[in-house]
């Protein structure tokens, strides 16, 4: 049975267990507004941006009852047949009848959701029956709206919900749902949606973003439409605390853009995503998200900028040393590649002292006593045959590790 939207914190988009309303009338999970204001300093409603001067929260009784019924109800159902399932050919009806009444009524809001919910059972001869009823056209119709009435809140709100159902279809690059989502106008939409969109149609539009990014998107006409406020939006997903999935997708959608254009790397760099990406990595403790975030802070660090940024972080070799031999073999090895460019290309004194400081060089020697080659451990050979000697000048440097610094310089 699918959750009833209300039921769902419009922050995680998840059951709350604890709901409470705030000034604007709506209602989210305790732990999650109070983070958005008392931890985040924000004073807007997530859904609506609204600004707001009171900040209390009133426990919603009758929304926690409902809930609890609801879940009742479900875990009852779960016992009955699945038989009782309306046929496809209904859901057909349903569909044709809202796509209709979307069309015509002004009002859209309450009909995009219940679109929504047909459309979030996720059958494939559902999604085949809406594409091919041209309901794709239709929501596209809806996003493109906001380019002409931005600050209509009807508008932009029904351009939410349509994004939420964009999102539930599979993109392909030789589909029409790809065609008409890549199209300047929609780009246009969406990336207005990510900047100024409430947290739950920001992450519509990340996950609509990241299948793109799956399916070959060229991201050129969006980076250079939108320059870096399209990047301080995807950076500002990134550090949601709150929200880990449309955090984990931002990181997706810059791997990938980030990846083939290094003009857009200096447009990451302009937004500021050095200092992000560095002040992830101490709460990233799930491997996923800290490969992620070391993967951009080495595609950064291939440009000049991208290292003056990293080596004028007083946290930044910090950061990245206690990642090593600590998450993953791959997290190592991207680190030690982000070490070889900083030490190989932006060697100031101060790195290298803090490399020594903060265990990188204890760390990097003990990736020497790993049996065999590979090209991580040639990169910890080199960065010892640059940097070795000024090392071992330091009273902190450990006189064993001398003693082996001293055969891999006669191994040379």
């Amino acid at each position: 049975m699918d959750v009833p939207p209300d039921f769902l914190c419009p922050i995680s988009m998840e059951l709350m267990k604890d709901p409470v309303t705030i000034a604007t009338g709506l209602s989210y999970e305790r732990k999650n507004i109070e983070k958005w204001f008392f931890t985040y300093k924000k004073k807007t409603c997530p859904a609506t941006m609204q600004s707001i001067k009171n900040f209390d929260v009133t426990p919603n009784h009758n929304l926690k009852r409902l809930i609890l019924a609801w879940q009742n109800q479900n875990k009852a159902s779960q016992s009955c047949s699945s038989s009782s399932s309306p046929s496809p050919s209904v859901k057909h009806d349903d569909m044709l009848s809202l796509l209709k009444t979307i069309e015509s009524s002004p009002f859209k809001v309450s009909s995009l959701k219940k679109l929504r919910s047909i459309i979030e059972i996720g059958d494939e001869i559902i999604n085949t029956d809406f594409i091919l009823s041209s309901g794709v056209e239709v929501l596209v119709q809806i996003i493109v709206q906001i380019l002409y009435e931005s600050h209509d809140f009807v508008t932009f709100r029904a351009c939410e919900e349509a994004l939420g159902v964009l999102q539930q279809l599979p993109l392909s690059a030789e589909e029409r749902t790809f065609e008409l989502l890549s199209k300047q106008e929609s780009i246009k939409s969406m990336a207005i949606m990510l900047q100024r969109g409430s947290a739950e149609g920001r992450l519509y539009t990340i996950t609509i973003f990241q299948k793109m990014s799956k399916s070959n998107y060229d991201w050129n006409f969006v980076t250079q439409d939108q320059g870096i406020d399209f990047f301080k939006s995807l950076l500002e997903l990134v550090s949601d605390e709150i929200c880990t999935k449309a955090s984990s997708r931002a990181l997706d959608v810059l791997i990938d853009i980030l990846g083939s254009s290094k003009k857009s790397r200096l447009k990451a760099i302009e937004a500021g995503a050095v200092c992000v990406l560095i002040e992830l990595l101490p709460d990233s403790n799930r491997s996923s998200k800290c490969e992620k975030a070391l993967v951009l802070l080495k595609l950064l660090c291939e440009c000049a900028e991208g290292r003056q940024a990293l080596v004028e972080h007083g946290m930044a070799i910090a950061a990245i040393s206690k990642k090593m031999l600590h998450v993953s073999d791959t997290t190592t090895k991207i680190a030690v590649k982000i070490l070889w460019l900083i030490c190989s290309l932006h060697p100031t004194d101060i790195v290298l002292e803090e490399m020594l400081v903060y265990g990188s060089v204890k760390k990097l020697l003990a990736l020497l006593h790993i049996d065999g080659r590979s090209s991580t451990k040639d990169k910890v050979l080199k960065m010892f045959k640059l940097h070795g000697n000024l090392w071992k000048r330091y009273p902190c440097f450990p006189y064993e590790m001398k003693e082996y610094l001293a055969l891999v310089d006669d191994s040379r």
